[in-house]
């Protein structure tokens, strides 16, 4: 099933003379299968396709792309337990894991296809002409969203499922009438092949145009490189390191026509452990957060890795339970050997600088690629001085800073930089008494979280993915939910354009039915009968 070729739109095709295979972490050894690289000649056929595709695409039926992605959904969920056991495979992640993954990934296509069905998505606003009015006639004007064009999406390495092929950025861009061009992640390029051959099939049957879809494989940065760098790509979408973002971002942004790059990055996750919980609720928070750093072998982009607090017995206490706690967890398979190799280099960098000290380290010996969890501490004013301790770490890692008072603590969440997601543990009769601590963690993260733990992502229309620069690229936009599907889009007016030839969002009659914004009022009404009640 797994033929090591790339899909060129609806082709199958493998030029090249680069190959690479996959790792199977939890073996420690290279899977079966072999993949061969696109050249340069496949990235521009198949980008080359998507611009072709555009222009059919994004004329296509909300209600026809609603049934494309259903039907995308249908096509994965019939690869049945073979997709599941090369996802395990690929990653060394539990079947558990995979059937999750797979559940949010069917449900994601399934959401996007029921916001297009329902149409209010596009954002249309209508201002009806008035003639008469002086010293100028006010014009008929009216707006909604259009697609922008081909997009590039990166497969993540730590979602194989949920931010790779057919994750969250795909299904958002074909959502709104954009092409996709996957560069899919060589970490698990098997699992990757597998879901294009889902997007392919689901092409074909719903008769959607050739090049609407295509899938890449590469074991370096050249092929991703080249298609940010080509024309005819107008977007990307990317999960993973800063350094990869940023590379993304800096060739994008120095193309003679630049184009956005939506990445999602780093982030440390910060948690402010306030007295009055470890007062009241100390066993829970330290169990709670011992369970949420080693999640997945901390490979989540949500794990706290940085807790903060302020000093005192309370907090020496927790610091000591939460360590204890942390290392008597079992240990978890890494999703690659050269991610295990990143995670021991960035645990051991934070812990060999002046003044921190670890406070648990598991040090048994275990299987290849497998992570020995860790928890340092280091006081508030060192941390300041030192901005290698802001360094994330993926996997079961964290950093607890003890702060002199809630003014170092302050200062502490401002010299962050951005973040995913900030959260308060706290007794909430004291809550009030830390509204700057509150204020200060609001501006530096995209999601901010009471009692609770970062790690698990609610794929719902208000969640918010995303957070200042380097958590995201563009802290406007949500790489998770519904309103991920603004990435790929543009407003665009029609001033004074003829009835029959505006797009059916626009028309006087509404006859899609979508809320839109006519004359400042929300209404689903047509225009008729709205402009008859505002006496316009």
């Amino acid at each position: 099933m797994i033929t090591g070729k790339n899909y060129i739109g609806n082709k199958l095709s493998a030029k090249g003379d680069k190959t690479f295979q996959s790792l199977n972490p939890a073996l420690n050894s290279s899977n079966e299968w072999i993949f061969t690289e696109a050249t340069s000649e496949e990235v521009d056929e198949a980008v080359q396709l998507a611009w072709d595709a555009f222009e059919i695409y994004r004329t296509v039926s909300s209600e026809k792309k609603a049934d494309f992605l259903t039907t995308i959904a249908s096509e994965i969920e019939a690869l049945g337990d073979s997709l599941l056991e090369v996802y395990c495979q690929e990653s060394g992640l539990p079947r558990g894991r995979a059937e999750g993954e797979r559940g949010r990934t069917l449900f994601q296509l399934r959401s996007f296809a029921n916001l297009i069905q329902e149409g209010s998505w596009v954002d249309a606003a209508i201002d009806t002409a008035i003639p008469e009015r002086t010293p100028l006639p006010k014009l008929d004007i009216r707006k909604m969203s259009i697609p922008i064009g081909p997009i590039v999406v990166f497969g993540s390495s730590n979602f194989p499922f949920a931010y790779s092929t057919a994750g969250g950025d795909t299904a958002s861009a074909l959502a709104s009438g954009c092409p996709v061009i996957v560069k899919s992640h060589s970490m698990h390029a098997g699992t990757g092949e597998m879901v294009a051959s889902a997007i392919i099939k689901a092409v074909q049957k719903c008769g959607m145009p050739n090049g609407v879809f295509s899938n890449l494989t590469g074991g370096g940065r050249t092929v991703g490189a080249q298609l940010v760098s080509h024309p005819f790509v107008k977007g990307v979408g990317f999960t993973g390191s800063i350094q990869g973002g940023r590379a993304l971002y800096d060739i994008a942004a120095q193309r003679e026509e630049p184009i956005p790059v939506f990445a999602e990055m780093g982030s440390i996750n910060p948690v402010v452990i306030l007295p009055g919980a470890l007062q009241n609720d100390l066993d829970k928070w330290s169990t709670a957060y011992a369970e949420s750093i080693s999640g997945g072998t901390g490979q989540f982009c949500t794990k706290p890795g940085l807790i903060l607090g302020i000093k005192g017995d309370l907090l020496s206490q927790y610091t000591e339970d939460l360590g204890a706690k942390l290392v008597a967890l079992a240990q978890g398979c890494m999703l690659h050997s050269s991610i295990h190799s990143n995670f021991n280099h960035g645990k051991e960098l934070i812990s060999s600088q002046s003044g921190v000290s670890v406070v648990a380290a598991y040090e048994q010996d275990v299987k290849p690629n497998y992570a020995q969890q860790r928890l340092t501490t280091v006081e508030g004013k060192t941390f300041l001085a030192n901005h290698t301790l802001h360094t994330e770490v993926f996997g079961p890692f964290a950093l607890v800073v003890q702060c002199e008072n809630e003014q170092e603590l302050v200062a502490v969440i401002k010299a962050l930089e951005g973040q995913l997601t900030g959260t308060i543990i706290s007794d909430s009769s004291e809550l009030a008494n830390y509204t700057n601590v509150i204020s200060a963690l609001q501006n530096r993260v995209g999601r901010i979280v009471f009692n609770g733990v970062p790690t698990g992502v609610e794929v719902c229309p208000s969640i918010v993915h995303g957070g200042p620069y380097p958590a995201s690229s563009d802290s406007r936009f949500t790489a998770v939910g519904i309103h991920a599907i603004k990435r790929w889009v543009r407003p665009f007016s029609y001033q004074n354009w003829p009835q029959e030839l505006l797009p059916l969002e626009l028309k006087d009659e509404n006859p899609l039915g979508i809320i839109r914004l006519v004359n400042n009022i929300s209404t689903a009404k047509a225009i008729e009968s709205t402009t008859k009640e505002l006496n316009i």
